[in-house]
């Protein structure tokens, strides 16, 4: 049975009409019809998809691909809206819609106090649509519109409480990276446009092989490879969405947003756009071992070195926020070595357990009354059971354990790699071995620091009693180890700053529109891989949607070692990546448990590499001083230079002069005596007559 037009139509669309309605009626419908329209259109569009997602499955409904309705036809080139419905784009609608679905609940208990709640709802909800017609489309013109929307209104997410300073700089910042990274994804639209003649994605994959031998002329005798330049074009625009280094740095920055924002931009919807995008374009991508190398080792650095990062913050979010630039990384080192069905696995099993992740800290972030130093916190977990077992179990997931859902795509992709011969691979197998002790270096250290230990923080009743919490012992010591005279949490709220570590009331457990996404988050971040693993990275679940080389199936060699999700995951506790988990949790449970005091002689020890770490390897710094600073004095010098120097002086103000200077002088001729004018008409009568003559003489 076919896919039906209109089911597709309500889909995209749903979202988008409670959008309208929470943003242009907010006033009318309050904040319950608020949140209920634009829930109620996020819950159809969840719905319908995984009835998509089933037909294309279970229901033997073909891949859909049709025009809906055409934009313009100018010679032979024409730009449609249109849908491309595969299970790869099946699967990504699924996730979009439920991770969208449970963080619109979330908000309802989130932003209960926000006086922009409406505002809110109507932003997220039109995110989700974008974001659907960006998987959704079928051709390069639509997927730059749902590109560029799912960075306008990141851009109005991330500066939501634009009264803030630091918002709207992290909002401005992540915009203008993100401009970069689509400048080149324009660029290599364009260049589809120019050798393909098409902006149709099934036309293009087609006339794909037809770019082997074509160059690019960019000097007399310089002529690229016209593949690898779009390849490579393209894969800039997914280095922008997709944070990858150098241009990484507006993610973390975003944690200005509230929670909510970090859980659908970093978790399953903004920040894997370009990793779909690159799966997507695998019939591109495999023309070019150049690009594909570009893309691991650009994916490898970032896995490992952002994660280093992790290490020394102290606020929850920014934690979760590094880990994200990390498995960004993971999933860019799988399209690197032509593992895209892995890339798009580990993309789902991360959306779950990193949205349920970012909600957890949400939720430690309402306990402690918008604290989020995670120096301010400890013994948490008596407070908050249900937080601190979800959390538990994203945490482990994302450090790949065995039989979790992280476990299977994460193991996949460092197999993946160590089977590549693609040059760079081995580089690229160190970054994502290390990267699994880092992971887990980080993650156990958030955990303890949040949900174990003495608490550090003071409780003052309302009557002015303080209860401390364990003030004297070592782990208040380790914790502020290296705390700066100023305090750097970015607080999720409107109300000023508080005393850090005060709290008027005791922390207790979040309301159930907080904990039920948690929940509903938790259970997939255990099962989906297992369920998944199978078909998705061996077997041919995703059909044609994927193109891969013979030469280069890696993820093909794998599967002749798997003999189904037990046997992996029982083989998983005896090989590296699992003992290098084990070893970085002894290591933390030691320290955090046991030995508090460690922490800070650790880091003095350490000071060197810590402030590499603590100033993020002087990225910001570098683009501030060369692009920011940079740009104001070239600003500057056209300003004085250009502008107030050839602009005023010469052109208005030095043409208006001659023009007095001249009137000046031929005023002085007007004298008004006519004796004056008597001879100058004589002398004017001898020139013409002696010219004249001249002329006749000759």
């Amino acid at each position: 049975m076919a896919l039906s037009t209109s089911i597709l139509l309500i889909i995209a669309l749903a979202p988008l009409v409670g959008c309208v309605l929470a943003g242009f009626l907010g006033r009318f419908i309050g904040r319950a019809g608020a949140h209920t329209a634009t829930i109620l259109g996020v819950a159809i569009a969840c719905g319908l998809s995984f009835y998509v997602l089933y037909q294309l499955t279970a229901g033997g409904a073909p891949v859909y691909n049709q025009n809906i309705y055409t934009w313009f036809d100018i010679g032979n080139y024409s730009a449609h809206v249109g849908f491309m419905i595969d299970r790869l784009t099946a699967m990504m609608m699924v996730v979009v819609t439920f991770v969208s679905l449970l963080v619109h609940i979330y908000t309802i208990g989130y932003m209960a106090e926000d006086p922009g709640y409406q505002r809110f709802f109507s932003y997220i909800s039109l995110f989700t649509f974008s974001m659907l017609m960006l998987v959704m489309s079928n051709n390069f013109m639509q997927l730059f519109f749902g590109w560029e929307a799912v960075g306008l209104v990141s851009y109005l997410l991330i500066g939501f409480w634009y009264k803030r300073p630091t918002a709207i700089f992290a909002n401005l910042k992540a915009f203008l990276v993100n401009r970069v990274g689509d400048f080149g994804f324009l660029l290599g639209i364009a260049g589809v446009l120019y050798f393909l003649g098409t902006l149709d994605y099934a036309t293009a994959f087609a006339a794909a092989p037809t770019l082997v031998g074509k160059t690019l002329q960019i000097t007399q005798n310089t002529h690229w490879d016209a593949a690898t330049v779009i390849c490579i074009l393209l894969f800039i625009g997914a280095m922008g969405k997709s944070a990858q280094v150098p241009l990484h740095v507006w993610l973390p920055d975003s944690m200005e947003g509230p929670t909510p924002i970090s859980a659908l931009i970093h978790a399953a919807t903004m920040v894997t756009a370009g990793i779909f995008m690159v799966a997507r374009m695998s019939p591109f991508f495999e023309l070019s071992e150049s690009a594909l190398s570009f893309v691991m080792i650009i994916g490898a650095t970032g896995a490992l070195f952002t994660g280093l990062i992790g290490i020394v913050q102290n606020d929850i979010k920014r934690v979760v926020a590094y880990s994200t630039l990390s498995q960004l990384g993971y999933m860019t080192v799988a399209l690197g070595v032509s593992a895209y069905a892995g890339a798009v696995f580990h993309l789902m099993t991360h959306a779950f357990f990193k949205a349920l992740l970012f909600l957890g800290a949400g939720s430690v972030i309402i306990a402690m009354h918008h604290e989020q130093d995670m120096r301010y916190m400890g013994g948490l977990r008596k407070y908050m059971p249900i937080t601190w077992i979800t959390m538990w179990i994203g945490s482990l997931a994302l450090c790949g354990v065995p039989f979790f859902a992280g476990f299977y795509s994460k193991d996949a992709i460092i197999e993946a790699v160590g089977e590549s011969h693609r040059a760079g691979a081995s580089y690229a197998y160190f970054c994502v071995m290390a990267g699994a002790f880092v992971t887990a270096l980080y993650t156990f250290r958030q955990m303890y620091l949040t949900f174990h230990g003495k608490e550090r923080f003071t409780v003052v009743h309302d009557h002015g009693h303080a209860h401390g919490h364990g003030h004297d012992d070592h782990a208040h010591a380790s914790a502020h180890a290296g705390h700066d005279d100023h305090h750097d949490a970015s607080h999720d709220d409107d109300h000023g700053h508080h005393e850090p570590g005060v709290l008027h009331h005791a922390p207790k457990e979040s309301p159930w529109v907080v904990t039920l996404p948690l929940i509903l988050l938790a259970i997939p971040s255990v099962i989906v891989g297992l369920l998944a693993v199978q078909p998705m990275l061996f077997g041919e679940w995703f059909g044609s949607a994927i193109h891969v080389n013979e030469a280069n199936n890696v993820l093909g060699e794998i599967g002749k070692e798997f003999h189904g999700w037990m046997a992996m995951a029982l083989h998983g506790f005896f090989q590296l990546p699992f003992f290098l988990v084990l070893a970085a949790f002894v290591i933390q449970t030691y320290i955090y448990l046991f030995n508090p005091a460690l922490a800070g002689r650790i880091k003095n020890a350490l000071k060197p590499i810590w402030i590499v770490l603590d100033r993020k390897y002087w990225f910001d710094t570098v683009y501030f001083a060369v692009f920011a600073r940079g740009g104001m004095a070239l600003g500057r010098a056209l300003w004085k230079g250009g502008d107030a120097a050839v602009i005023d002086g010469v052109l208005v103000n030095g043409s208006a002069g001659l023009v007095e200077r001249i009137a000046g002088g031929v005023r002085r001729l007007q004298s008004g005596y006519l004796y004056h004018y008597a001879f100058a008409m004589i002398l004017g009568l001898i020139l013409l007559l002696g010219g004249y003559w001249l002329v006749a003489g000759q």
